[in-house]
């Protein structure tokens, strides 16, 4: 089986048994507002995020109910000592879901669970919350099978590429030109200037058209299929 073939397999397999966990995660209605969801984005530091909880923890010694409270202030410490494992955040991010998860045997005999994603892409938002439910629609949504979009966007200055995916986008690089611009006096001069500023574009669109090459293939090999859609239009 070649790597390709490995990788592929896998991640079909990885995100059939992700899509199995939210689904299970989503039928889930909690006694009260005791489940936790917890979306820590690529960028934010772990010690932020335990801080945040710890005080929510305290926040939580505020609720009325007994039972309520100790579900939500013994998932946060759950969390929170998950949290602890990770020296940094993970590349895409992280969620976690973990609360008092009802069973057969009645009120007051749950178990604090929890269930820990490494996301397939960069989480984009951060989350708390403290519901009846899980939160799972943002890991749902990077599951979706979306179209991705190459952009190019290009003057006779500037130019640069793009990914849109989904509602996401991504700057890929930019380039210069280094053309002057249009000579305003008459002449002979002005047409040889011309001339020469025409070569000048033809190279610039011509560079252009190598990075564009080089992000199409980079974007193969890195498993995508995003460098399909670069639409190349060099004079």
């Amino acid at each position: 089986m070649s790597q390709d073939t490995h990788k592929k397999k896998w991640d079909s397999v990885k995100r059939y048994k992700l899509t199995k966990m939210l689904n299970q995660l989503s039928n889930i209605t909690g006694h009260g507002t005791e489940l936790v969801t917890v979306y820590v984005p690529p960028r934010r530091p772990i010690f932020e995020v335990v801080g945040q909880l710890r005080n929510e923890s305290g926040t939580a010694s505020n609720i009325k109910s007994d039972l309520t409270r100790t579900h939500v202030q013994d998932a946060l410490s759950k969390t929170v000592e998950h949290l602890k494992l990770y020296k940094e955040t993970p590349e895409n991010g992280l969620a976690i879901f973990c609360g008092a998860i009802p069973n057969n045997k009645g009120i007051g005999n749950e178990r604090i669970e929890l269930y820990s994603v490494l996301p397939p892409k960069p989480i984009q938002i951060n989350l708390y919350r403290c519901d009846d439910h899980f939160w799972t629609d943002h890991i749902k949504d990077m599951l979706r099978d979306e179209k991705v979009i190459g952009l190019l966007a290009i003057d006779s200055q500037e130019a640069g590429l793009g990914i849109l995916t989904g509602d996401r986008w991504e700057v890929i690089d930019t380039l210069t030109s280094g053309v002057a611009g249009k000579h305003r006096q008459g002449g002979q001069s002005a047409r040889r200037f011309e001339r020469l500023r025409e070569n000048e574009l033809n190279e610039y669109f011509h560079r252009i058209a190598d990075h564009e090459q080089n992000s199409r293939v980079n974007c193969w090999r890195a498993g995508s299929n995003q460098g399909e859609l670069f639409e190349r239009r060099i004079p």
